[in-house]
């Protein structure tokens, strides 16, 4: 078996402050493996400024600037360097193509139980801390108790695989510690027990909430109770165009969209989930907001997308996937107002990096408190959704059963979910 090289991932630092990086991948090709290192990027907080994209099916190579997407972010590149290495295939002799991404990584599922006095943000405050210490939330349950006290039942990996070392397990307590201070009652760490390496629970949901969530299509003009402001809805548009007459062997995408956090990984999930193959993209800076891109691309058998609709459920995917990468509302549960967000699963199991930190941060910066939390997974006629469930405390400056105001939280965590 060959050794894959620390050259097969080049991380070039800015040469100034707020210029990007860039990231070089060269290796074998495998399949999903673009759509893997998109994954990536988006799960460090990264944001693909530009890009070039090319495979023959044998060798991969890519080229992307990448900025973070927040100027307080970490920049933890030689951990980003080593979580690339880790997905490119070694070279060997006797490479086999197309093998396909693994479904979940085999780092056991740990239980992070801890129990707080509750505040604002807290919630946000240890996602952060959790993604730092580069541990993965696989399931959440947050509870807040009659006493005012909160309790956190945390489902992680590791994916440094390091958490059954004690240096490991004790840098995890000092973080939590640092951030929870004197508020912290106790915090405890321990394995979750093989019922547990299922990434996801089952996420109940109402008929009635369930088509408000799922009804989204790819025409955009939707109507919903809780109706984006007219900023937002003009920034859903999106087009997808076929064209098989500029190459006698792949079916070229041209593809206009308006550019948010994540839309190159929105892309390839889509093309690997649906069997398609891209042997060339490249993709220039965003042009007033938006962003075009031109995908050289195949079926899984080599041959060009010719069958008229085959083409049109592709494009309709495509185009779907763009428009709303997430779905955003709010509803009552009984007496209480709920938060829902969905994102769609890959085939593989794997759903979208970042949502519970950027759904946290997004409520911590409006004021309102999380009385509960869960994550869980539904599926519906043809796919499964990651859901996001989030109980807001009605204590907060705002008045949670008006239409205005859920309006503007739906708003809100839109825009920091896609970066706008």
């Amino acid at each position: 078996m060959g050794v894959l090289s620390d050259d097969a991932v080049i991380i070039e630092k800015a040469k100034k402050a707020g210029e990007p990086y860039v990231i070089t991948v060269n290796c074998p090709d495998k399949t999903g493996l673009c759509c893997d290192i998109c994954y990536t990027i988006l799960e460090f907080g990264l944001h693909v400024t530009k890009g070039d994209v090319s495979t023959d099916g044998i060798w991969f190579y890519v080229v992307l600037w990448v900025i973070p997407h927040s100027s307080s972010y970490a920049e933890r590149w030689m951990n980003l360097k080593e979580r690339l290495l880790s997905i490119c295939p070694s070279s060997m002799p006797s490479f086999c193509l197309n093998h396909p991404s693994p479904h979940v990584s085999s780092s056991p599922v740990y239980l992070l139980k801890f129990c707080s006095l509750d505040r604002r943000g807290l919630l946000h405050d240890v996602t952060q801390v959790l993604d730092e210490l580069q541990l993965t939330i696989q399931r959440v349950k947050v509870t807040t108790t009659p006493d005012g006290s909160v309790l956190d039942l945390f489902f992680i990996k590791d994916n440094l695989e390091l958490l059954h070392t004690r240096a490991r397990q004790d840098e995890t307590h000092e973080h939590f510690r640092n951030v929870l201070g004197e508020s912290c009652i106790s915090c405890e760490l321990q394995l979750a027990g093989p019922q547990y390496d299922s990434p996801h629970g089952t996420s109940s949901l109402s008929p009635t909430v369930a088509e408000e969530l799922f009804k989204f299509s790819p025409s955009g003009d939707e109507t919903h109770s809780q109706a984006l402001c007219s900023s937002l809805n003009e920034l859903r548009s999106a087009s997808v165009k076929p064209d098989n007459s500029l190459s006698p062997a792949h079916t070229l995408l041209q593809i206009n969209c308006v550019d948010h956090k994540g839309f190159l990984y929105d892309i390839m999930r889509t093309l690997k989930d649906s069997n398609i193959q891209v042997a060339y993209s490249r993709f220039s800076p965003v042009n007033k907001g938006r962003r075009e891109l031109d995908l050289l691309t195949q079926q899984k058998d080599g041959k060009k997308i010719v069958d008229p609709e085959k083409q049109d459920a592709l494009c309709s995917r495509l185009k779907l996937e763009l428009l709303h990468p997430l779905r955003v509302i709010i509803t009552n549960r009984g007496p209480d107002t709920e938060l829902l967000v969905a994102n769609p699963v890959e085939l593989s199991g794997r759903g979208r990096p970042r949502v519970f930190y950027d759904v946290t941060f997004a409520l911590k910066n409006l004021g309102i408190c999380i009385f509960s939390a869960e994550i869980g997974r539904h599926s519906t006629e043809n796919r499964e959704w990651e859901i996001y469930r989030f109980l807001l405390d009605e204590n907060c400056d705002f008045q949670l059963s008006s239409m205005i105001i859920r309006n503007k939280i739906v708003d809100k965590v839109v825009r920091t979910l896609l970066g706008w």
